[in-house]
């Protein structure tokens, strides 16, 4: 029997520790598929964004706001809204594409995925496999075992993993401590300054968020927040190059500046603007966090009462500092082989799918912590991983009911604003709340054109 959204989205609430009396304060509306794939996605899509709208909407009713009536998610929306990259364009031209090392290709025992999207990620495969094309590596790749290709490239730190049935992968040391853990932990920390902030429309309002993440999750989770009212500042590494449809699919109510942690200048400029946020999120490896002194632990004991959120790929096991994409753990955890049903090829979602709803949950997550500190001005510690989105999606699986998507228009739930690049083309908001705007509040600025400073009103 086919998973509904209403109950995947009863398991994020729990997951999040929420109210359960508090699912009857949104309303589930639109077709049944809006999106084609073996799994429910669909559900997913609804799920992780009404987990926002739960979480957003306790944060502004504790803040003094007002909801008449329970906001409505249609179906529609958050399938725009999850495959956003799809619809992006700009001046009508896609911005989004994939590199031809980004696919699936065959090994010498089944079939591999690798990502090369990145100019750095493409020269580290290149040199593991000592090739210098990527029809050289596709031959390469044809000689050596899944096994062997994800530790070969493990090692160069390159991007490829072995397509696995759900049956190897639950039988995998990695999959075996996803299924132990839950689908996300939200646990508390020492308490900080207390925080009392106005009563404002948007939930968010006020709050101070650094945001380190980059591609799809992460991004994905702050854009949400700048939507609810956040002043959320990226940061990125000068010396690592940025793909613009990427980045301009997220950067909607964001800003964006550079600063190199390793160097002393920066750092300490970091470190100001960390002392004054409320919350800060990470989407790079742990290990990466730990060398930076930016690891978990480190920054609750030095902050009590900042709100800590941190994702990767493989989630907690011998995978935890291993590089991963969406497309990645897709193949590894067998969700490629659900998706290929009879077909030899692998297969893969309709979209960046657990990217997304990981993003979802994330913001779901800060909103509830925001809300706790209220209370008590205790912190929050987060932790979420794709592998553990795709968990919880396999685990809703009912074989032989693949969802076939009900067309649709998706123009009403797209917007075309004017950037700096030009007219840029973009899904909305998936959600409304009274008070809040229809679209972001404020259009995106370019790659690491701001200053690394806090908005002052």
């Amino acid at each position: 029997m086919r998973t509904t959204p209403a109950q995947l989205l009863d398991q994020a609430w729990r997951a999040l520790g929420g109210n359960p009396a508090d699912r009857a304060h949104i309303t589930l509306a639109g077709p049944d598929h809006t999106l084609s794939s073996a799994l429910p996605v669909t559900a997913l899509a609804q799920a992780s964004i009404g987990a926002v709208v739960l979480a957003a909407r306790e944060l502004g009713a504790a803040r003094g706001a007002s909801f008449p009536t329970p906001p409505v998610l249609d179906s529609r929306a958050a399938a725009v809204a999850i495959g956003s990259d799809r619809h992006l364009r700009l001046a009508g031209e896609p911005l989004v594409s994939m590199h031809p090392l980004s696919r699936f290709h065959r090994s010498a025992d089944g079939w591999v995925r690798l990502h090369g999207n990145y100019p750095h990620h493409r020269a580290a495969a290149f040199a593991a496999l000592g090739v210098d094309s990527v029809d050289a590596a596709v031959d390469a790749l044809t000689r050596l075992t899944g096994t062997e290709i994800e530790e070969l490239l493990a090692v160069h730190g390159a991007l490829g993993f072995a397509v696995r049935e759900p049956a190897a992968w639950a039988a995998h040391p990695q999959g075996a401590s996803i299924a132990a853990a839950p689908l996300l932990e939200l646990t508390r920390t020492a308490a900080g300054e207390p925080w009392s902030p106005t009563a404002d429309p948007a939930p968010a309002a006020g709050v101070r968020i650094l945001d380190l993440t980059r591609v799809l999750a992460g991004p994905t989770g702050t854009r949400t927040l700048a939507h609810l009212g956040a002043d959320v500042l990226r940061v990125d590494p000068p010396h690592l190059p940025e793909n613009p449809g990427e980045y301009w699919d997220n950067a909607f109510g964001k800003r964006s500046t550079l600063l190199d942690l390793r160097d002393r200048t920066d750092r300490a400029r970091f470190d100001e603007l960390l002392a004054g946020a409320d919350v800060l999120i990470t989407g790079y490896r742990t290990d990466a966090m730990a060398a930076l002194g930016l690891d978990q632990d480190t920054l609750a004991a030095r902050h009590p009462g900042l709100i800590t959120a941190a994702f990767n790929a493989w989630g907690p096991g011998p995978w935890v500092n291993r590089r991963g994409f969406d497309s990645l753990v897709q193949g590894a955890c067998g969700i490629a082989r659900i998706e290929a049903g009879e077909r030899p090829e692998p297969g893969a979602l309709p979209t960046q799918a657990l990217d997304r709803a990981t993003g979802y949950l994330l913001a779901a997550a800060v909103l509830r912590a925001l809300t706790l500190r209220l209370d008590d001005r205790r912190g929050s510690r987060i932790d979420l991983a794709l592998a553990r989105t795709a968990h919880w999606l396999i685990g809703a699986h009912a074989p032989g009911e693949p969802e076939i998507a009900q067309p649709y228009d998706p123009a009403p739930y797209l917007a075309t604003t004017e950037t700096a690049v030009g007219s840029l083309t973009h899904a909305l908001p998936p959600f409304e709340l009274p008070g809040l705007p229809a679209a972001w509040a404020r259009p995106p600025t370019p790659w690491g054109s701001d200053e690394p400073v806090w908005r002052t009103a």
